[in-house]
């Protein structure tokens, strides 16, 4: 187990990964499900930001909810 927040590590190095948001698992999965989650990348970046981040890069729209 490694508890770490510097994500370009943790993707780095990480064949599954657990969310936690606030003490709460949000998603766990591979670097790859984990880094295109759509919950994953609201708790992350706020409010909106799943829609902008799937409409800029095409990510996010296959993996879905808590």
């Amino acid at each position: 187990m490694l508890i770490e927040h510097d994500m370009k590590v943790v993707m780095g190095i990480s064949e599954r990964i657990t969310v936690l948001d606030y003490g709460s698992k949000i998603a766990e999965g591979t670097p790859d499900q984990v880094r295109a989650n759509p919950t994953v990348i609201e708790a992350y970046l706020g409010k909106g930001a799943a829609t902008r981040v799937t409409q800029k890069w095409g990510i996010g729209a296959q993996a879905s909810g808590r």
